[in-house]
């Protein structure tokens, strides 16, 4: 029952934000709209342009940059609190793991502004808000879900394996990194998927630390994410107006890219799992 309920407010969030974005392209060709660079919403120079292609590259840029720094971090984390420390240091260790994975989002933010934009500008960077500032909170906040994920897989898969590869007198480590690993790929990669969808949704955050201009993403520059722009502007967009179809539109075009991205990464999940 709980399953059919969860279904149908998917598909009802799905069909409603199409269905809000579809009048956009009444007006705007789908083509300007994805690829195009120019977003002016209102016709401060005499005409209103709907182009979100900066858009697009800075939320998969900041994000894929931010699932990398937290995937390398968690997998050493996972394999220190699986195979090196002890069950009492696992015990104690969880909580705390939890714990920040329950920190609100904006008290991140909070931090990232007054601490890391700060140590930005001191390194020389000109507003301290750039993409890497927000790439390097983003992982910051993925960690304690990653590591918690990987850490069980990897603990399962050792339990499993390793007590026969003692037994054969093979190498700790090299079982660990030939067998248990290689065991835990599918479970790692479903952690990915999850942790990919809350890169590209999360929006406080990032919006503090990214510095919120449509510039093409670089990685000591400004630029703004899907996530970004509509939470800045959707309180402003009139009822109705392209604007407002616009930022349905950007929403549409940030849900297609996470149904493309979990299907490839969900292949390679199966690939690995065979």
């Amino acid at each position: 029952m709980m399953s059919a309920v969860t279904v149908l407010s998917l598909a009802f969030v799905i069909f409603f934000i199409i269905q809000e974005a579809m009048p956009l392209f009444d007006e705007v060709s789908p083509v300007d709209f994805i690829f195009g660079r120019v977003w002016m919403p209102i016709d401060f120079t005499g005409t209103t342009s709907f182009g979100i292609f900066n858009f697009i590259a800075a939320t998969v840029y900041v994000s894929f940059l931010a699932i990398l720094w937290s995937f390398l971090v968690s997998i050493g984390a996972a394999l220190w609190l699986s195979c090196i420390a002890s069950e009492r240091i696992r015990s104690l260790a969880y909580p705390f793991i939890d714990l920040l994975a329950g920190i609100p989002s904006v008290v991140y933010g909070f931090v990232g502004l007054t601490v890391l934009v700060k140590l930005f500008m001191k390194a020389g960077v000109h507003t301290g808000s750039c993409v890497m500032a927000a790439s390097l909170l983003l992982a910051v906040m993925l960690l304690p879900y990653l590591v918690s994920s990987c850490s069980e897989s990897i603990l399962k898969a050792k339990d499993r394996y390793l007590p026969a590869t003692e037994a054969m007198g093979i190498s700790g480590w090299y079982a660990i990194a030939t067998i248990v690993l290689p065991a835990s790929a599918g479970n790692i990669l479903t952690a990915m998927i999850l942790a990919i969808g809350r890169a590209m949704g999360e929006t406080m955050a990032v919006m503090m630390v990214m510095g919120n201009a449509n510039l093409f993403p670089r990685l000591f520059g400004k630029s703004e994410t899907i996530a970004s722009v509509i939470a800045l502007e959707m309180g402003t967009a009139v009822a109705e107006s392209t604007h407002y179809h616009a930022l349905y539109g950007a929403g549409m075009v940030l849900m297609l890219l996470l149904f493309v991205i979990n299907t490839g990464v969900s292949a390679l999940q199966r690939k690995l799992m065979k």
